[in-house]
């Protein structure tokens, strides 16, 4: 299983009365994404250290190139001064 800053994991619950969490990817320790990851929870905003199980999923997100700011346009400004 492999994953990038940025995308969404979510660990289903494996017992009864467990909730299901949900968090942020906010680092990786390996280079190709592969566990450990330091994960940003959304119930409690905590960011912890995660080795994933069977009970999780990933939900992968594009990611742009870390040149293609430079190369977009700006964006027109859309709000009045």
């Amino acid at each position: 299983m492999k994953a990038a800053v940025g995308d969404r994991i979510i660990v289903q619950a494996t017992r009864p009365g467990a909730a299901r969490r949900d968090g942020e990817i906010v680092g990786l320790h390996h280079p190709d994404g592969s566990p450990p990851w330091d994960v940003r929870w959304s119930d409690n905003d905590r960011v912890t250290e995660y080795f994933p199980g069977p009970d999780t999923r990933i939900h992968h997100y594009r990611h742009a190139p870390e040149d293609a700011a430079a190369t977009l346009p700006p964006h027109p400004h859309l709000f009045a001064d």
